[in-house]
């Protein structure tokens, strides 16, 4: 780890290029939260196993390599149309290492309102959104990861939906990253703000083209406003080689609906950050999870439900299955505040081991500093149920079988109830390649 202060000279003196490249970009609004965000970023170490929410995750391959920002380059449609969705890809924005694409980009049957794009442009144009929201729930003093994307903001996916305007159709995301043999760092910046009783679904995910070392630094706020409901989806099915830190910070104010889908496929070491806060009563979040790893992956995920007024609902549910050396983290805490009386509060973590070198550490975490409440949590890590198997063979099923219908039906459980059909057959098919295997 004697390496890692010349890391941070590496991105430090990155900053400075960065900030001549901008021209007259650097006079915007935003660029003071840039400096800023630099300032934190030279002032915070880079997380290693003595720190206690990093302490399962050796984060030490990443910081080996001295990455170099993604260029803009140019796709032949046939190299994004196998990441295209069936049915739904009408709303799409296309990024290509971190640049907005739009010559794959559209937008079709959405209200004139609606406004999905790039977030370069809308920062080029002075959009009073960016100015508002961008920054404000991500807090760069604590994380360095986040210091470093908000350090480098340039672009990203921007959806605006303005007051009482419900839309029907999922706005899908699609990230690309192509290496051509560079070590890259693709930094997105997404901002999502979602109006008083308004409705909408997004479709965000991470692929790549080959098998190059990369690096996904990648920063989502989402705002649900009051009465508003909000589907978020975020697929990770990025290279064997690729590193992939993610951080989503949800702003839900009165009565307002929010649930999200993490499915993690891909990565070397992958870390996907979720915090939800509510500010007024009556919200509801559900976050689900679904993380599937072979080889010697890892992946943490570190969620956050913060209670901070009354009224409130949260549920949790992510499951993992674990193959090879492959080693999972999860880390859930939910904080009930003094005053958020009548809260209710469900967490949930299970795991599927497959094979002896494969390990979880799972914590589950209740504060609860109010006393009429019901909240409850629980972890469970292990193999498949002993009596289940045996009752599929019973019925004449082999035992390689019989393990694969047990595999999928504890996966399916996650997606089943995602209700974007074509998401979700995508996912199905996805475990019936890896565990539904005929045996002949």
């Amino acid at each position: 780890m004697s390496q890692i202060p010349d890391i941070k000279k590496w991105y430090i003196s990155n900053f400075e290029t960065f900030e001549n490249s901008l021209n007259g970009g650097s006079l915007k609004p935003i660029h003071q939260v840039r400096k800023e965000a630099i300032a934190d970023f030279s002032k915070l170490n880079f997380p290693t196993t003595h720190d206690e929410d990093w302490r399962f995750t050796n984060i030490t391959p990443l910081l080996k390599h001295d990455f170099i920002s993604g260029e803009r380059i140019k796709l032949k449609h046939k190299e994004i149309k196998n990441f295209l969705f069936k049915k739904i890809s009408d709303n799409l924005l296309v990024f290509v290492n971190g640049h907005y694409a739009p010559e794959f980009s559209k937008s079709k049957n959405l209200p004139e309102e609606i406004k999905p794009g790039s977030l370069a442009d809308e920062i080029e144009k002075g959009s009073e959104i960016v100015d508002k929201y961008l920054g404000k729930y991500a807090n760069c003093k604590t994380q360095i990861f986040t210091a470093l994307s908000t350090a480098f903001t340039q672009d990203g996916a921007f959806i605006y939906v303005p007051d009482n305007l419900i839309v029907d159709v999922p706005i899908n995301i699609l990230f690309i990253t192509a290496t051509g043999g560079k070590k890259i760092l693709s930094q997105p910046r997404n901002l999502f703000v979602v109006g008083k009783n308004s409705q909408i679904s997004i479709v965000e995910r991470y692929v790549t083209l080959d098998d190059g070392i990369y690096f996904t630094n990648v920063v989502s706020e989402i705002v649900a406003g009051e009465n508003s409901i909000v589907n978020h989806i975020k697929i990770q099915e990025e290279g064997l080689n690729a590193f992939h830190v993610s951080r989503t910070e949800i702003d839900q104010e009165k009565n307002s609906n929010f649930t999200s889908y993490s499915i993690s496929l891909g990565g070397e070491i992958s870390r996907n950050d979720v915090n939800s806060k509510f500010n007024d009563e009556g919200g509801e979040c559900t976050l689900n999870g679904l993380y599937l790893l072979t080889g010697s992956q890892l992946y943490d995920t570190h969620s956050l439900v913060d209670h901070a007024k009354p009224h409130c609902t949260s549920h949790e549910n992510y499951k993992g299955i674990l193959d090879d050396n492959s080693r999972g983290v999860f880390n859930g805490k939910v904080i009930v505040r003094k005053d958020a009386q009548k809260t209710n509060a469900f967490q949930e973590n299970k795991n599927i081991i497959l094979s002896d070198n494969a390990l979880v550490d799972t914590k589950p975490q209740l504060e609860i500093f109010a006393d009429d409440v019901k909240c409850s949590h629980g972890a469970t890590v292990g193999q498949l149920d002993e009596d289940s198997l045996f009752y599929l063979k019973s019925r004449g099923i082999g035992e390689d079988k019989a393990r694969s219908i047990l595999i999928h039906a504890f996966a399916s459980d996650v997606i089943k109830s995602i209700k974007i059909e074509p998401v979700k057959n995508y996912l199905e098919e996805i475990l019936e390649r890896r565990f539904n295997k005929e045996i002949s």
